[in-house]
Order: structure tokens, then C-alpha cells, then sequence
């Protein structure tokens, strides 16, 4: 019939009967209808298609064929009473009066049912729909950036006490004065495993410590081992990507070929792999600085120093078949016995040793005292007690965190660390990380050259002058020093001579102190010794002729029968 008809009659025809439907329609649904059935559902639908087809109506089938018969007011009227009665269908009687919060559209979570038109398959899920979006997207980012290394870590909150006043050799107030106390915020890692890896691996543990003083945070970053594998800091990359998964398999890699190459570390390597490489718990393992450090005093008199934290539970550890097994029972061995014993009373507690040596001896010394792959034996530098850490509350650190009174040496590791690790900080949690609780100081801070950044939590210093000398705002500094800070001594300049570059070769004297401790095994009785080999051979036995054959030739450097005694158990 319609093609019969002159094309103005069609026309109206068509906008005649699309008005009727949106006029009609809504006051044909009862009002008790669901607003999630299926007919108010059609009826939404419908109205939501002839509201477009009426707006956009210079298309193909309206505009087309002649001039519209409803004037512009009437086309409003028109839209004006739909979208009144699309909100009668979809706002249902008494929504938001039974109890229930009105979730925010930004963030709440919305849950589709088989009545709902999302859950249908040939619907389609729209931007518009920010409960979904903002789902996804905070799913997305979640996790911050895995450490590099040290990722695999339990940590606890404790105090650090004064046993013997050291107000001689250091002005730091955390360390002066017996019974002196300190808030303690400890976390104990893995080096190589990622998270979630077995706490029981064979590996350095990591010590970071921070202590919140009345002078700022004082950050100790030390390790389980009293040695390093490298002196170098440009090989720090390498040596930790040869102790992780190889790039290639994705898969462990026993193969020894970079120690083989870079011998500076053989003994670090060798304790690893004796009977302490694996602690039987947090609470029985040592940490040792590795670095020097200074004491200082406010005249600017300094003494070089070691840190021990010594376990008052007794040094304990696994051998490997024990280790293997707990690794596969319980993976996080470690954290479950850390914190079932803080919780139920068992406080663990270490004493604080430090080893001294002053800037005379040091000249005269037989090794670089910032070479961090040596020690300085007890027999000549005796430890001296000096306070006692509790760790009694389950729960970022950087060696350049310092407190007046202690300060850093020309030692090349500890100052590439100093960098590497506030660095690393930056990267994984941003430019604001020290404003963190577990990282901001108790002491104020003030600093309004540091300003903006991502994850500002404070004030963020309001109109203060933002650059240094001011005279709007002069900044009052504590000490008898001033904006000059407290000393650091000094004395490298004639210990360690000019600055260069670190020289890296291998020595006849780096298989010294490796040779005095396979001596020192074979005291301590007689399975030491044994099960060095052993656990060697055991990772080596995987390695390449060529990589086993490169390791004998390190360790006669050290010890012929030591040497001879890997070869056998090679079967080479």
C-alpha cells in the first residue's frame, strides 16, 4: 500500500506511526514489571531505536524523501517524553530504600546475571561500562615491578638496644648512651629466586635493615656471608644474572663459567657452598657488612668499621638433602618459622658486633681494607660488643641512608650501591618513596628542593622557596657545622690515592684468605671439608667438561688437595 502513495504521505505516514509508538508504548507496560524482563527489556530497546531513527532522521528512509511534517518543537516534545519513560523502565520502585549502598559507578563491581542483557552472547560490553573498565585496569597494575634481585623476602619490626656506649669513637646518637633504644624495621631475602621461589635455596641472604633515629633513618644493607663475589662494581650485573635462570631455557643454570673467569670470588664461593650456605632459619643466620664504614665523631676523629649481627639462638644450618626436602614440603619454611615465632612470644635476637681499625693501621694493613672480598681476622681486629636487635612485631633500604656520626668510605662496591639501590626505589615505587611509612623518618625532614613527583603525601612544602640560599625562608640546620653537614672524616685521599679505576685482576694473595678457610674446615671437623666438595661437585656435576675442568684449575690456587678432592668426585 505505502507504494501506492504519494511520497509526502509515506513520509508522514512513517513519522505519524514512529510518534504513536513512542507515545503508547510506555503506558502499555504495567508498572509492576520487573525492570530486568524481558518485555520492559523490548520495550527499552524499541524506544532506544525509534529515538535514533526520529534524531537522526535526515537518513535514508525520512529525510530523503520530503520536508518533516512535525516541527522542530514537536521533535523535542517528543524526545523530552521518552527519555522520561525510559526512565520509568529502567528505574524499578523503591531502588536504593532497602538497606543496600549505592556503589559508585567508578569502582564497584557489578555482577551479571542469565536475566541481565550483558550476559547475553551477542551482546555487546561497552566502554560506557567503568565498573568493568576499572576492574581490568587496576587488575593491570596491581603489582609493582619485581625486584631485580632480593625478591623472595620476610620481614619484622623489632628495636635495637645499646649494651656499651661508643660516644667515643661515633657522635651517632642512636649508638650513644646504654640502654638507648630504636625502632627497627628488618627484611631478610634471597638473592637470585624470584618471588614465590623456595625459601630454602642455596644463596646469600640479604640483610636490610633500617633503624629510625632521632637524626633520620640509619639503613644497614648487609649479607649473610662475611665476603663478596666481586670487588668490582661494574660486575655486579653479571654476577647476579650468572646466580639466576638462563635467558635462553628459563631453567637453572649450574654451569660455573663466570667464577671460573672472575677467581676474586672464590672465596665467597667457597662458603657458599660449605655447611653455611643454607640457614636453618632466619633466627639462626649472621649478617656482616661486607663494607667499611666510619665512625665519626663531631671533631671530625674517625675509625674504620665492620658490622657482625651475631644470632643469640645459635648459628644453624641445613644440609642440602634437608634443604631439597623443605623446599618441596614447605616453600616458605622460613617465613612460617619467623612468624610463628614472633606470634606466639619467642622473640629472636642477635647482638651487634663491630671490628675497628684505625686510620694509621690502615696504611700499614697487608690488604685493601675496601676490598670487600676480604675479611679483617678476629685475631687482628677482636670483635667488640656493642647493642643487642629484638625482632617482636611480624610486618626499601639504601646503604646511603646515614645518620650523622657514621659515614661511607672509598669502598667501590659500597659506593656503587649507595647509587643502585635509592635508584631502584625510584624506579619501582616512585620519586616520593621515602614519604612510604615504612620508610619516612621519625625525625623531620625538611627538604623543599624535593618536590612534585608521583604519590606526594604531604604538603609538598606550600609557597617555601624551592631552591637552595634562600632569603625569604632561611633554613636553620642542626650541628656545629651547619649547611655543611657532619663530617666525614676523610683520609682515603692518602689510603686509596687519587681516584681511578678500580684495578680487577687476580692476585696470588685472593687465594689467601679461600686457602686459610679450607684450613679452618678441617679443624672444625670432619665433615666439613667433605661436604664442600660434595655440594660442589654436586653443582658442577651438571656443567660441561670444559666448565668442571676450569674450576680445578681455580681451586689449585687454593688448596692442592682441596683441588684434588673435586676432581675425584667429578670422576675426571
Amino acid at each position: 500500500m505505502l507504494g501506492k502513495r504519494p511520497v509526502k504521505s509515506c513520509n508522514r505516514y512513517v513519522e505519524t506511526a514512529l510518534t504513536m509508538m513512542i507515545v503508547i508504548l510506555p503506558s502499555k507496560i504495567p508498572r509492576n514489571t520487573g525492570h530486568n524482563s524481558p518485555l520492559r527489556f523490548s520495550a527499552m530497546v524499541s524506544l532506544q531505536t525509534l529515538a535514533l531513527t526520529i534524531h537522526h532522521r535526515r537518513t535514508t528512509m525520512i529525510a530523503p524523501l520530503t520536508k518533516p511534517v512535525i516541527t522542530h518543537r514537536g521533535w523535542n516534545l517528543i524526545l523530552e517524553y521518552w527519555y522520561k519513560s525510559a526512565a520509568r523502565l529502567t528505574i524499578s520502585p523503591g531502588a536504593g530504600l532497602q538497606g543496600c549502598p549505592i556503589a559508585s559507578s567508578s569502582t564497584a563491581q557489578t555482577f551479571r546475571s542469565s536475566n541481565t542483557p550483558a550476559s547475553s552472547a551477542k551482546s555487546l560490553v561497552l566502554l560506557q561500562d567503568t565498573q568493568l573498565i576499572e576492574t581490568l585496569a587496576h587488575f593491570s597494575r596491581e603489582r609493582i615491578p619485581e625486584r631485580v634481585v632480593h625478591a623472595l623476602a620476610v620481614g619484622a619490626w623489632g628495636e635495637f638496644e645499646v649494651t656499651k656506649d661508643i660516644s667515643s669513637l661515633t657522635s651517632a646518637k642512636f649508638l650513644n648512651g646504654v640502654g638507648k633504644k630504636s625502632k627497627v624495621l628488618l627484611r631478610v631475602s634471597t638473592v637470585a629466586p624470584q618471588a614465590g621461589g623456595a625459601e630454602t635455596q642455596r644463596d646469600v641472604r640479604g640483610w636490610a635493615m633500617k633503624i629510625f633515629t632521632e637524626e633520620g633513618n640509619q639503613d644497614f644493607v648487609f649479607n649473610s656471608i662475611p665476603v663478596f663475589f666481586i670487588r668490582d662494581p661494574i660486575k655486579f650485573p653479571s654476577v647476579n644474572r650468572s646466580h639466576k635462570k638462563n635467558p635462553a631455557t628459563n631453567a637453572g643454570d649450574n654451569t660455573q663459567c663466570y667464577h671460573n673467569n672472575n677467581q676474586e670470588g672464590t672465596h665467597a664461593i667457597m662458603i657458599l657452598f660449605s655447611n653455611r650456605g643454607i640457614p636453618a632459619s632466619i633466627r639462626t643466620l649472621n649478617s656482616y657488612s661486607g663494607h667499611t664504614y666510619k665512625l665519626v665523631n663531631d671533631d671530625g676523629s674517625f675509625t674504620y668499621v665492620k658490622f657482625h649481627f651475631k644470632s643469640n639462638q645459635g648459628v644453624k644450618n641445613l644440609k642440602q638433602a634437608e634443604a631439597d626436602k623443605l623446599a618441596g614440603e614447605n616453600p616458605d619454611y622460613h617465613s612460617d618459622d619467623l612468624f610463628g615465632s614472633i606470634e606466639k612470644g619467642d622473640f629472636p635476637s642477635w647482638a651487634l658486633y663491630i671490628q675497628t681499625m684505625k686510620p694509621d693501621e690502615a696504611e700499614k694493613y697487608r690488604w685493601d681494607i675496601f676490598d670487600m672480598t676480604k675479611v679483617w681476622p678476629h685475631k687482628d681486629f677482636p670483635l667488640q660488643e656493642v647493642g643487642k636487635l629484638t625482632l617482636n612485631r611480624n610486618a626499601a633500604f639504601s646503604p646511603s641512608t646515614m645518620v650523622p656520626g657514621i659515614a661511607p668510605t672509598a669502598d667501590p662496591m659500597l659506593q656503587a650501591r649507595m647509587f643502585a639501590y635509592p635508584d631502584a626505589a625510584r624506579y619501582r615505587l616512585g620519586v616520593n618513596y621515602q614519604q612510604l611509612p615504612c620508610n619516612s623518618p621519625v625525625a623531620p625532614v625538611y627538604s623543599p628542593y624535593q618536590r612534585d613527583g608521583a604519590s606526594r603525601h604531604d604538603t609538598n612544602y606550600g609557597g617555601d622557596p624551592n631552591y637552595v640560599n634562600a632569603s625569604l625562608k632561611a633554613v636553620n640546620f642542626k650541628g656545629n657545622r651547619g649547611a655543611n653537614g657532619a663530617s666525614d672524616g676523610g683520609h682515603e685521599e692518602w689510603v686509596a690515592g687519587k681516584i681511578q679505576g678500580y684495578a680487577t685482576e687476580v692476585k696470588d694473595d685472593d687465594f689467601e684468605q679461600p686457602r686459610m678457610f679450607w684450613e679452618m674446615l678441617g679443624r672444625s671437623g670432619p665433615d666439613e671439608q667433605r661436604d664442600l666438595v660434595s655440594n660442589i661437585c654436586a653443582h658442577l656435576g651438571k656443567a660441561i667438561s670444559r666448565v668442571q675442568k676450569e674450576a680445578i684449575s681455580t681451586f689449585l690456587k687454593v688448596d692442592t688437595g682441596f683441588a684434588d678432592q673435586v676432581q675425584k668426585g667429578l670422576k675426571l
